[in-house]
């Protein structure tokens, strides 16, 4: 039994080991970055999709109340 060869086999496989976990580690924090910044892009989506209606409702008095007044200028 050639203890040499043991042990770089123990070194490489530990070493090969604490590789994949800083890899998967610093994966994971991209990973938790990019879901944070997807998540405020579709908060501010919602914060839009409900002021919508809204707008859409002001913008229509806002074409009555001109009709209104085109119609007392013209007549």
């Amino acid at each position: 039994m050639d203890w040499s060869s043991i042990i770089a086999a123990l070194v490489t496989g530990g070493l090969a080991l604490a590789g994949v976990y800083l890899s998967n580690r610093r994966s994971g924090a991209l990973i938790a970055y990019r879901l944070q910044q997807l998540e405020e892009k579709v908060d501010k989506h919602n914060h839009f999709a409900q002021r919508m209606p809204v707008i859409e409702e002001q913008v229509k008095t806002a074409n009555r109340r001109i009709e209104n007044l085109e119609k007392r200028v013209s007549a």
